[in-house]
């Protein structure tokens, strides 16, 4: 499975502002323009992972690495369904 990212390096200077950006992004992700975000700021990623998390349809990943970037992926959650 091919993941779709959107990847951007945008860093800003508080919570609040980060959290706006990262509602922006989560509704595109709800609508599956994107898989994930890939981003060098750990306030956007924050925001994002607490805002999809919300989301009962997505089960969230998170990732950081040595480079100082942040990932933040979602993947369809089984919750809810009934498999036969």
């Amino acid at each position: 499975m091919t993941l779709k990212w959107k990847i951007e390096n945008s860093i800003f200077d508080s919570l609040f502002e980060a959290d706006v950006w990262a509602d922006s992004i989560a509704n595109e992700m709800y609508a599956k323009l994107y898989d994930g975000y890939d981003t060098c700021d750990y306030k956007i990623a924050y925001g994002l992972a607490f805002r999809l998390a919300a989301i009962e349809e997505f089960r969230v990943i998170t990732d950081n690495s040595i480079e100082d970037r942040y990932k933040v992926w979602v993947m369809p959650s089984t919750k809810g369904r009934i498999f036969q």
